[in-house]
């Protein structure tokens, strides 16, 4: 795991234990990987951080879901100068979303509950996304809500390739694959220069 103080590891601890307490009821990961939470998910979400490396801005998050990557990206980013946007249209995540954010008083952090084209656009530094949607449809998404100067962070499983290639039928963008550090095959995506083919 990259190493953070002791404050936000015990923040990322905090949010474990919220998402352990929550799960059985609203479904925010798969309960066969809540014993492995830290490396199928911390450690997935930590890498992106690690990668982006964020000292300021705009961080919005598409489809928050559980919060992953976007809690832990506001977790990581609590002593910077960046403010988190997490997006999540089902209310019941997104009241656990808001929960997390005023259990662990993460002040950089808020929730838009509504789908995400429908959002005014937000013009964010950065973008996210794991498990959201084939990259098709996230670069709309992302031609949205991100500055033309932005960087979006895509988390794509094995099938990255063929999502990326059937993409530029459509998109115009540039892209930099880096391998994940957790799931062989998979990839962080940074994409640049958005634009419609």
């Amino acid at each position: 795991m990259t190493s953070v103080s002791r404050e936000t590891m015990d923040r990322l601890s905090a949010y474990h234990a919220l998402v352990q307490k929550w799960n059985p009821k609203i479904n925010l990961v798969a309960a066969s990987t809540l014993p492995d939470f830290r490396s199928r998910h911390l450690d997935d979400s930590l890498q992106l951080f690690s990668l982006a490396d964020p000292q300021a801005g705009l961080w919005l998050d598409l489809g928050s879901g559980g919060g992953l990557p976007g809690l832990v990206v506001a977790i990581m980013g609590a002593d910077r100068q960046m403010s988190v946007v997490l997006t999540e249209s089902d209310q019941r995540k997104s009241a656990f979303l808001r929960t997390v954010i005023r259990e662990l008083s993460l002040t950089n952090a808020a929730v838009i509950s509504e789908r995400i084209m429908s959002i005014a656009p937000q013009n964010a530094d950065h973008v996210s996304a794991r498990a959201l949607a084939p990259l098709p449809q996230l670069l709309e998404m992302v031609h949205l809500h991100m500055k033309p100067t932005g960087t979006a962070y895509l988390m794509k499983g094995r099938t990255w390739r063929d999502e990326s290639a059937h993409a530029r039928h459509d998109w115009r963008f540039d892209l930099d694959a880096v391998p994940s550090s957790t799931e062989p095959e998979a990839a962080i995506l940074k994409v640049t220069g958005v634009s419609h083919a």
